[in-house]
């Protein structure tokens, strides 16, 4: 008996082993779902002495307000009134609106539930008859996260002519899948059309030109620092210049100037727009890095430097062109000056870094290596690390699919061939002015820059 229970016993340990390891080993019951990409829909209208927001949320964003339900999941459409208030304030205070910078506050609201099929949301006049139209019948099966949360608030307002800005807080974790589309009609104007994310923040719906300067000038400065391969070609286009103050305020200028000419040319749609372009300018951006790193390695002639500098900043300005472009939303009429704005904050960002990188490099030569064999070191790292962002780009490049050749595609690429023609042109004659200029009386600035050895550093300079 004791041999036959223990036997037993040993059974039903084994069975509630493989049953909990059942229970541990298999993958987890998905929740609720949440899509890859969330879109809601929106209008803002000042009209009269009320401000009105129309607004189309998916039911699958609704999973907290605990909707009521009946059968296997459909929505309870005879008592979901209270629900529907209660969403709609929450949609007033997840996607906030402000006048003059005041909170503005909803003093009526009205909201339904839609179907999937629903496209009432194309044009605000359709939207608005559609919220206030008959609801759906209480028989009316629509599954719980299928369909959407219509509503409609007004919001009383000083004048039609303020400052109306909008701040969203929803789902700031959800920044990369859940997006606004929100279209601004001002009274007599431009309809201005955002696309924003989870959690984007504050939003000036028609911004002034002051606003537009301010939000750019940010935009550029952060974009320079967020952009290390930028980075990494302004660290090695400076390092030998770390006494030649104006030297270097020459190549940063000529870097400077250069970029700023594609960026305005990208924002007007002036240059290409098929899939192959970006690739092949980030390639051209890590190229210049290795090129750069390379000739500060075999100690070229500098003084031609920002040529080249110039040169390299037209492919530069096409890298910042794209992360610009989404932001051109934002500028409403105010174009230019968003652009503008938007290099005074790259060259900020730009000043920032060379204030911090020429004394490191200062400190480095004098007490930790000499400067020609520190140049080379981090030369040689930086041109390491571009070649294989140059080679990852290039591949990408090849795989993208070529457009196929037609008269405006040549015509296209006709205008860049002749713009980048006479811009070398411009560029050799002014070569050749500085020397024959140079041959009269030589420039200090126009000789090659010639790396101090630890001879030269101790030899007594000249007398003037």
């Amino acid at each position: 008996m004791d041999d036959r229970s223990s036997q037993c016993r040993r059974l039903w340990v084994q069975f509630l082993a493989v049953v909990l390891g059942l229970i541990l080993l298999a993958p987890p019951a998905p929740a609720h779902d949440i899509p890859d990409q969330i879109l809601l829909h929106g209008f803002v209208k000042p009209e009269g002495d009320r401000l009105h927001f129309l607004v189309r949320v998916p039911l699958i964003m609704l999973l907290s307000m605990n909707l009521p339900k009946r059968g296997p999941g459909y929505l309870d459409l005879a008592q979901i009134e209270g629900a529907l208030r209660a969403s709609a304030a929450a949609a007033a205070r997840e996607i906030a609106l402000f006048e003059d910078g005041a909170p503005l506050t909803p003093v009526r609201s009205r909201a339904r539930i839609s179907l999937p099929s629903d496209r009432s949301f194309m044009t605000y006049t359709e939207a608005l008859a559609h919220i206030g139209g008959p609801r759906l019948p209480e028989t009316t099966d629509v599954f719980w996260n299928q369909g959407f949360f219509d509503a409609h608030l007004e919001y009383p307002f000083r004048s039609e002519r303020s400052d109306f800005s909008l701040d969203m807080r929803l789902a700031p974790g959800l920044s990369g899948r859940l997006k606004l589309i929100l279209r601004f009609l001002p009274p007599g104007g431009t309809t201005r059309a955002y696309e924003v994310h989870g959690g984007f923040g504050y939003l000036a719906l028609d911004p002034r030109w002051h606003q537009a300067a301010w939000a750019f000038v940010r935009s550029g400065f952060w974009h320079i620092l967020d952009g290390i391969d930028h980075l990494l070609f302004l660290f090695c286009l400076v390092i030998p210049f770390r006494r030649q103050r104006w030297a270097l305020l020459k190549v940063v200028s000529s870097f400077t100037v250069a970029h700023s000419i594609t960026l305005v040319a990208s924002a007007y749609d002036l240059v290409p727009g098929g899939e192959w372009f970006p690739p092949l300018v980030e390639a051209l951006i890590a190229g210049s890095i290795v090129y750069m790193a390379l000739e500060n390695i075999v100690a070229a002639n500098l003084g031609r430097r920002w040529l080249i500098a110039g040169g390299f900043g037209l492919v530069h300005g096409f890298g910042f062109s794209f992360a610009l472009r989404q932001n051109l939303q934002f500028a409403g009429d105010h174009l230019l000056l968003s652009l503008l704005s938007f290099n005074v904050g790259v060259e900020l960002g730009q000043v920032l870094v060379l204030l911090c990188v020429v004394p490191v490099l200062g400190v480095l030569f004098q007490y930790v290596v000499d400067e020609r064999l520190g140049t080379v070191i981090l030369s040689a790292l930086g041109a390491h690390t571009s070649w294989h962002w140059m080679t990852e780009r290039a591949e990408a490049f090849w795989k993208v699919e070529w457009p196929a050749f037609n008269p405006v595609v040549g015509v296209a690429g006709a205008r860049w061939v002749l713009g980048g023609l006479l811009l070398a042109g411009a560029a050799w004659i002014i070569r050749v002015r500085r020397a024959s200029k140079g041959a009269v009386r030589p420039s200090s600035g126009e000789q090659d820059v010639a790396y101090p050895t630890e001879l030269s550093r101790n030899a007594p300079s000249s007398p003037m």
